[in-house]
């Protein structure tokens, strides 16, 4: 084992799961504490010196600022210390492309800062989350890796946190990217990268907030009425994601009214339900005060929606810039 230190964060999830059984389908997530996760760990022989830390043990469709506030805290103390080569964050995979864009606004790109999890619990045939792991320190301690950004690692392949996304709710390949696919692949003994750095030398992008604005996102359908979307939006609302059909479209007395709410200070954001769905911006957002959510699904606009507010922008032209650098 060499002198690479790289800190551990375990926030649960099925990385970290038991099911009681081999066979059974249903299970209970972050069953297992990180200091006996990696006393497994050691029996592999990776080469880095691990050190962990028990942040959260919890389902990550139950992810909030409850656990994202110390879990921001513990990665920044991380990345400040010069023996920390990088930081793996052990995270559900419900919601790890939300945390993962998070994280990758509000952090600096010096060193890696790399999610990992598991679609089948410790227990289970065809565990996949130890391989995710040892290719998750594989990531993490490449100096290549940083530079990057937050990233993704799952099935062999890395992910940038822009473009992930979890596309299938089973099957260890449940992971990919849009508008770009994996931008590395992975094995616990070798690693190749898919271009250069695009942050080398990028402090954060963005201010942390322990709390975050509140912006629902409205799922487009047919036969949609305008009084869904007044309904959706309450007196803490500040911005409103709609998930709309193939480019960002919806029927137009759901628009009038969606009008109506930007002139009251609503921000209004116009993604796609679609799973690899483009939003360009068109004329009609001009006049309608739109913004167009470009390459980003409704939960990762919604994220980068948040951040933005919570940052004190609240001007169209500006928040549809941030969201056309991603």
């Amino acid at each position: 084992m060499n002198d690479t230190h790289l800190l551990v964060l375990a926030t649960g999830g099925t990385i970290a799961g038991m099911a009681g059984s081999a066979l059974r389908h249903d299970y209970r997530p972050g069953q297992i504490d990180i200091a006996d996760y990696l006393s497994q760990v050691g029996e592999l022989g990776l080469d880095a010196r691990l050190v962990g830390r028990q942040i959260a043990s919890i389902g990550s469709e139950d992810m909030d600022a409850a656990v994202w506030n110390p879990l921001h805290a513990a990665i920044h103390e991380a990345l400040d210390d010069p023996a920390c080569a990088g930081v793996i964050v052990t995270h559900g995979t419900d919601t790890a492309e939300e945390t993962a864009l998070l994280l990758d606004l509000t952090l600096p790109a010096a060193k890696p800062v790399v999610l990992v999890g598991a679609m089948r619990p410790a227990d289970a045939v065809g565990y996949d989350g130890l391989r995710n792991f040892a290719n998750a320190v594989r990531v993490a301690g490449d100096a290549g890796a940083a530079g990057r950004g937050v990233l993704v690692v799952m099935g062999d392949r890395v992910f940038a946190a822009r473009d992930v996304r979890k596309a299938r709710t089973r099957g260890t390949d449940a992971f990919r990217g849009f508008p770009r696919d994996a931008i590395g692949l992975v094995t616990p003994s070798a690693l190749d990268w898919f271009g250069a750095p695009w942050r080398t030398g990028e402090g954060a992008a963005w201010r942390w907030h322990d709390a975050l604005p509140e912006v629902p996102i409205l799922y487009v359908h047919a036969g949609m009425n305008a009084d869904t979307a007044t309904r959706l939006v309450g007196p803490e609302t500040r911005g409103l994601i709609v998930a709309g059909v193939g480019e960002g479209n919806m029927p137009d007395p759901l628009r009038r009214a969606l009008v109506i709410l930007r002139e009251g200070g609503i921000v209004v954001v116009r993604s796609s339900r679609l799973d690899e769905g483009l939003v360009d911006r068109e004329p009609e957002d001009d006049a309608n005060g739109f913004v167009a959510a470009r390459a980003l699904n409704p939960q990762k606009a919604r994220i980068l929606l948040q951040v933005l507010l919570a940052n004190g922008v609240r001007d169209v032209a500006e928040i549809q810039t941030a969201f056309d650098r991603r």
